[in-house]
Formats: C-alpha cells, sequence, structure tokens
C-alpha cells in the first residue's frame, strides 16, 4: 500500500531573501523534492499559506480593513501560491491538481474530498489552497482538516528550523530542540508548533505532525521512511 502524505509550506518560505513575493528558485527546489516523493511512490498533498503576500491577521490589525475581509484575500493569497506551485510541479514532468474551498472555476477545480483522493490514488500531486474557506481558521488548521480527510499517514510541517525548540532559536542561542512531544504538551506549554485548532484536530484524529527544514536536500523522503534524525514530531 502506499503511503499518503501532506506536507505544509509557509508563504513566507516562497519569498526567498526578499521577505514577499514568489523566489522562482524556491519553487524550483521545492519542486524537486515533492518529485522524489512522487518518484518514490508516495502520494502527495500540499498546503501552502499566503503570508508572502498577505497575512488577514496582518491585514487587519489597524482595523480599516475587517477581519473577515482580511482572512478572504490571505486565503486569495494562498491560491496564487497554489497557481505558481502547480506550475513548478507541472514544469518537473509531474502531474497536479490545484483545488480551492472557495469557487474560482476559471483557475482551479472546486475541493472535493472524494475528487482528491482518486488524483491521489492517480498518481497526482492535489495542492489544497484558499485555507477552510472560512475566515478566522489559519492555513495549520487547513492543513490539519485536509490531511484527516485525504487519510494522510503524517503531516510534515516545512519551515526554516530543524524542529520543534523551547524557545525561538533565531533569538536565543540556549533554545533547546524537543525530539518528540505529546499534543497535550504542544498545547499546554503553548508551544507553538500549530496553532491550537489544528494541534486538537491532529489530536482527535491521531495524525502525527512532523517538523522539520525544508531546505535540508532530502529530508522529507527519509522522514517518511522512517528517519526521524533532524525533526520533531508531536504525536
Amino acid at each position: 500500500m502506499r503511503k499518503r502524505v501532506l506536507v505544509k509550506f509557509s508563504g513566507e518560505a516562497l519569498a526567498g531573501a526578499d521577505g514577499y513575493g514568489i523566489d522562482t528558485q524556491i519553487l524550483d527546489y521545492i519542486g524537486n523534492e515533492i518529485k522524489e516523493l512522487v518518484d518514490n511512490n508516495i502520494e502527495v498533498g500540499i498546503v501552502i499559506g499566503g503570508g508572502n503576500i498577505v497575512r488577514g491577521v496582518t491585514a487587519a490589525a489597524d482595523g480599516i480593513i475587517k477581519r473577515t475581509s482580511a482572512d478572504y484575500m490571505g486565503m486569495i493569497a494562498t491560491v496564487i501560491n497554489g497557481v505558481a506551485m502547480q506550475e513548478a510541479l507541472e514544469h518537473k514532468g509531474l502531474s497536479a491538481r490545484l483545488q480551492t474551498a472557495i469557487k474560482m472555476e476559471q483557475i482551479a477545480e472546486p475541493y472535493i474530498v472524494r475528487r482528491a483522493t482518486r488524483h491521489l490514488q492517480k498518481g497526482r500531486v492535489v495542492i489544497f489552497s484558499a485555507g477552510t474557506g472560512n475566515p478566522y481558521f489559519t492555513t495549520d488548521t487547513a492543513a490539519t482538516l485536509r490531511a484527516t480527510e485525504i487519510d494522510a499517514c503524517m503531516l510534515i510541517k516545512a519551515t526554516k528550523v530543524d524542529g520543534v525548540y523551547n524557545k525561538d532559536p533565531m533569538k536565543y542561542s540556549d533554545a533547546v530542540k524537543l525530539k518528540e512531544l505529546t499534543y497535550d504538551q504542544a498545547l499546554e506549554d503553548h508551544i507553538k508548533v500549530m496553532d491550537d485548532t489544528a494541534i486538537a484536530l491532529a489530536k482527535d484524529n491521531k495524525l502525527p505532525i512532523v517538523v522539520t527544514n525544508m531546505n535540508e536536500k532530502g529530508n522529507l523522503l527519509k522522514i517518511i521512511n522512517g528517519d526521524y534524525s533532524k525533526c520533531s514530531i508531536v504525536k
């Protein structure tokens, strides 16, 4: 039986050194990493944030834009990233499908779990965009929801650090990496693996969350094959 996983990338990860927009070199790198998974007979779903274009919470911070409108702006940003990712995957010779939680048929398929599952079974990469389709929910929650719906064996959060730390390793040299922790630890200690809604949903569905460095070449495949040396796992 083939393994099925969902990989969550932040929108900021696509921005590169500029901190905004889409860096095509990073898209190319991610395309290679996903191709390696598909070439190893792994079914792959992807969720990408939109923070490289607009983040709902930030856009609504000064009160000029309502939170609901700001969140819809963020959802549209994830669709833009999804279109770019689909192009990058197809450039690698992969078959990819973009599905959106908000209908926009000229751009992507509407999200239908049975259709998504069928695509995965046929070896196509499915990119899930527009979050859950509802304001006030993050793309972390969307990723956990989609991973649960497609019955993924794990959710991999591909970030810029190699796991979960007790405090920000970018700011504190004495930050300690937590190789393994429980859902309850993550919730009670407010360790920002994902937002609390996402972690609670993962706990309810016994979905392992693996946090790793997306820039570690070949790391996604190693993790799926059981090598957890360069990541942290919440289960």
